[in-house]
């Protein structure tokens, strides 16, 4: 089978000893997302993914270079069809969220445990990398 690639920002916080990470409504479904979009020529992976987590959630901070894995999903297109698609995870360690960014009024964000935030998302390979994640 062959899968379209993405990158994927995995932004998270030390909060109190803990760490939480971010997630977000998709545009289309509304489900618990993190953010992700295509590649883009010329643009390294880690960078891209940190590209859309500030377009997404209005987020920035120090990406981390090497992907924590991946996960595996299918994107309905317009036409109702399902393209798989493989997504590899960067870490953000976000140091600045912003009051306004290019999706703000689009989507509603969630900051919550790795755990809470596996139990809502639906791709069960993201939620093993969440559950696992330790920056």
């Amino acid at each position: 089978m062959t899968f379209k690639l993405q990158y994927a920002a995995l932004p998270y916080v030390h909060q109190h000893g803990e760490i939480e990470v971010l997630l977000l409504t998709s545009r289309e479904t509304k489900r618990w997302i993190i953010p992700k979009g295509w590649p883009e020529d010329g643009v390294p992976p880690h960078e891209q993914a940190a590209t859309e987590a500030y377009e997404e959630g209005g987020l920035q901070g120090a990406v981390q270079e090497q992907s924590i894995g991946c996960y595996h999903y299918d994107k309905i297109n317009k036409k109702g069809v399902g393209i798989p698609c493989r997504v590899e995870v960067f870490p953000l360690l976000v140091k600045l969220h912003l009051l306004r960014w290019p999706e703000k009024n689009e989507r509603r964000l969630f900051w919550t445990t790795p755990q809470n935030a596996a139990d809502l998302v639906d791709e069960t390979e993201l939620a093993k990398l969440m559950c696992s994640f330790s920056p």
